[in-house]
Parts: structure tokens; C-alpha cells; sequence
């Protein structure tokens, strides 16, 4: 891949996030819930032209409180400007719809992103168009290097990383773990005794989201790049070492250590290749003593979901980093670039308000949400748990890895039912096979990387 970061020691924010033990993290039952009489405070950090008439289209995957809380921040971009501006809910792969609606001569003025690689497709395609002056300064003043690298292709800028996530947390069901006497683990080790004695108590473990092929890379990854080390997972990424490489089979067997056991998984494999991720989510914390699951994987954007539950983050949902497989816990990040499709005038206002901490305060205000802005005050966000986490993130400087699977051609890391994710759904489904899932990996992998 052409856009990849070079860093080194990759457990930067698990030090910081360690710190906290985020345990007792001050709770707030209405993060992800922004409340009515937020807004911009006057004195903006960015200028923004008058627009008045003009009509923006924006599209993005996002749905539910997500998109809810993106549409915020989208109406204070219409306030200050006298925009129109209109969310167009898309479908993943979003490059595939992206292209349905460029073929058909109707393409939406800026586009979310959700990967490395579909910034590539639209760049190679000539869809994207590259970031002006006002939105370059923006990058600059408040984004590390990395992150603008993220977004750039052959040294010209086509991204802003308008959100990040810690794909490294797992959440937990605070009740089930006091009931079973389970401590929060630090390694594989520890994460797979306490979720047997989780199990012994009555309650199943693990919540899986196997519906949602993605949260299957993410599972790998993390165990990938505690255990094999961020160079091995920079080739991988790149495919520079094979899918039957020896690293990919250690992976593999150690997530077939989870996987393999269907009484730690809710609805074991069958009910979690059914079960999708807001599902993982409310189940964990929903049912009183008795939840479908004790703990569930994810990134620091689960508090959306938990928010539409009576849990309380910070006392009845809580959090501990993805446990060291290897010598040191795993830093997986993602997120998600606007990049603009029309040189307009509005396209590019909107790229400049987005690389602004004015339009981050909004939706961190509301919850479910991590922004790569350093310039953003961290007394935004609404409890305790996030505002650590993206404290722990900015300070991490470039010093991350990116999510493996959104560094890679969209046809094999990011399309539901082909590629990695189909790969993994069946190993899931049985993870014995393990030089079976590599031999599909990688075959999957050599079309994609020559296509």
C-alpha cells in the first residue's frame, strides 16, 4: 500500500489507558445522547465562507445514533455557513455505492470513508478530489503527521480523519464479573480463565458479533499484532508476507483457543455468525444478573450502543484493554476520512470544518465517539472512559497501527460475505481449520493485491 505508517513501539496507548485501570471511571448514563441545548460556542475556532443557497450532499455508512450525532454536527455547519446539507445513508462497501452514484451522474459532494484503501480506489478512480488550502492548514495545526499521512496518497491530501476509535477495549457486564469473582485479565492467559470461571457462575463469557464480518478482522488483528509484532503486521498489511505464513497460523490457533470452545461464545458459533454488532452490544449489558454475555470486544464507539441500555459506563458497563498475547497488549486504531467528490466551494467548507476541534466538540459532547484532533479540549466528552481514551490516543503522537484491514483493497478487507470477512465468518464456524482459513486468506488476498 502507498499510505502506510512507519512507527515504532505500538503499545503506547495501552500504557496510558492501563493507567487509568478504568475501573472506576466516573460514569454518565447519557453518553451517546446528546442533550438539547448544546451548541457551538461563538467564539469558533474556524472561519467558514457564507454559502447561503448552496445544497451539500454528504455520504456515509453510518446509521442510528451514529448518523443522529454526525447530523449535529452537519446543522452547525448549516448555521454558520446557510447551507443545505443532506445526509445520504450508504451501504458497504461504500466504494461500490459511491461508484452506482457516480455512474449515474448523481455523486454525493463529500464522502466518509471508512478505510485506507477505499481512499486509494477513489483517488486511482479520479473520484477524489484533493484537500484545499483552509482544510490543509486545519490538518496541520491539529493533526499529528500520521494522521494526515493516513489521508494522503502519493504525497497529495485527499482525507481528513475526522474520527478515530481505540479498537483495542474490551467492555464488560460489571455485575457478572462480582457475581463470578472474575478479575479484569491482562493476557491471553487471564482473559480465557476468567472467561471459564464467567462461565461457571452461569453466565456465558464472550459476546460475538459473527454477523459482522469486521469485528472478525479486529479480533484478529489484535491477537495478530500483540503476538507477531508490528513489523510482521506491517507485511501482512501490505501483503508483503504471505496469509500461510507461520504468523498468521500461531494468530489463528490462538483465536481458535476462544473460537474453538462454543460454551464461552454466546449462542456459541451459529448464534454469534447471527448475531450483529449492536446486538453484541445491548446483550451484554441487558438482562439483569443474567445477560446472553459477559464481555464484548470493540472499540471505544460500543458506548452508542451501551447508551441505548440502562447500564451506567463507569459502574454497570466497564472496560480493560485487549489482553498481551505477545509481550506487549495490541493498539489497533480505525477511522474515518471525509473526502470531497465535487470541486465545490461547500465541499471543501465542510473538509475545513471537519479537520476543526469545532465540529469534534460536537459529536464528542454526544458520546460514542473519538476524535484525532489534538487541538480538541478533552473536557468535551461526556464521562471519565472516553474522555481517558482519547487523552491516551492523542498522546500516542504517530506512534499506532491502523487497522490492518482497512489498509488492504476493499474487495478483501472491507466487503461483507467476500474476502477476509468471509474467511473468518467460516473459521469461526470451524476453527480447527486453520490451514484451511489461511489457504482462502491468501488466496482471496493474491487477487485482490493484483487486481
Amino acid at each position: 500500500m502507498r499510505t502506510t505508517l512507519r512507527t515504532g513501539r505500538a503499545a503506547v496507548i495501552c500504557v496510558a489507558i492501563g493507567a487509568l485501570a478504568l475501573a472506576g471511571c466516573g460514569g454518565d448514563k447519557d453518553s451517546g445522547k446528546p442533550k438539547d441545548n448544546e451548541s457551538e460556542d461563538a467564539a469558533a475556532a474556524v472561519q467558514l465562507p457564507k454559502l447561503n443557497g448552496e445544497k451539500i450532499e454528504v455520504a456515509a455508512v453510518w446509521s442510528g445514533p451514529e448518523q443522529e450525532n454526525f447530523t449535529r454536527v452537519l446543522k452547525e455547519f448549516e448555521k454558520r455557513t446557510g447551507a443545505t446539507v443532506t445526509f445520504v445513508p450508504a451501504q458497504d462497501p461504500i466504494v461500490n455505492f459511491l461508484g452506482t452514484k457516480i455512474a449515474g451522474g448523481s455523486p454525493p459532494d463529500v464522502a466518509m470513508l471508512p478505510q485506507v484503501g477505499a481512499i486509494q480506489q477513489a483517488v486511482e478512480r479520479k473520484w477524489a478530489k484533493p484537500v484545499g488550502p483552509e482544510a490543509k492548514a486545519q490538518l496541520a495545526k491539529n493533526y499529528s503527521t500520521g494522521w494526515q499521512r493516513l489521508g494522503a496518497v502519493d504525497g497529495t491530501q485527499y482525507g481528513v480523519y475526522y474520527k478515530a476509535a481505540n479498537k483495542s477495549l474490551i467492555w464488560y457486564n460489571n455485575t457478572a464479573f462480582e457475581n463470578a469473582g472474575a478479575q479484569e485479565p491482562k493476557t491471553w492467559k487471564d482473559f480465557l480463565a476468567t472467561a471459564e470461571t464467567i462461565s461457571a457462575s452461569g453466565v456465558t463469557p464472550v459476546s460475538v458479533a459473527g454477523a459482522d464480518g469486521w469485528t472478525l478482522t479486529d479480533w484478529f488483528e489484535n491477537v495478530y499484532l500483540s503476538q507477531a509484532g508490528p513489523e510482521k503486521y506491517d507485511q501482512l498489511a501490505q501483503h508483503r508476507i504471505k496469509w500461510t505464513d507461520p504468523s498468521v497460523k500461531n494468530a489463528l490457533t490462538t483465536l481458535g483457543e476462544l473460537f474453538g470452545k462454543p460454551a464461552l461464545i454466546a449462542g456459541g458459533a451459529d448464534g454469534a455468525l447471527q448475531t450483529e454488532f449492536p446486538a453484541s452490544v445491548t446483550q451484554t449489558f441487558s438482562g439483569g444478573d443474567q445477560p446472553k454475555g459477559a464481555m464484548v470486544f470493540e472499540g471505544d464507539f460500543v458506548t452508542v450502543n451501551i447508551a441505548q441500555t440502562d447500564a451506567r459506563i463507569g459502574t454497570d458497563a466497564k472496560v480493560f484493554p485487549f489482553p498481551a498475547v505477545g509481550a506487549q497488549p495490541p493498539v489497533v486504531t480505525g477511522g474515518d476520512a471525509a473526502v470531497a467528490l465535487k470541486d465545490s466551494k461547500g465541499a471543501q467548507a465542510l473538509l475545513t470544518f471537519l479537520a476543526s476541534p469545532d465540529a469534534a466538540k460536537i459529536q464528542a459532547q454526544a458520546g460514542g465517539f473519538i476524535s484525532p484532533n489534538k487541538s480538541l479540549d478533552p473536557a468535551a466528552y461526556p464521562n471519565d472512559v472516553q474522555r481517558d481514551i482519547a487523552k491516551a490516543l492523542i498522546a500516542s503522537g504517530d506512534d499506532f497501527r491502523f487497522d490492518m484491514s482497512d489498509q488492504m483493497p476493499q474487495s478483501f478487507g472491507g466487503t461483507p460475505g467476500k474476502g477476509e470477512w468471509k474467511a473468518l465468518q467460516d473459521f469461526l464456524k470451524n476453527p480447527k481449520d486453520v490451514a484451511g482459513a489461511q489457504q482462502k486468506l491468501e488466496r482471496d488476498a493474491a487477487k485482490a493485491y493484483k487486481g
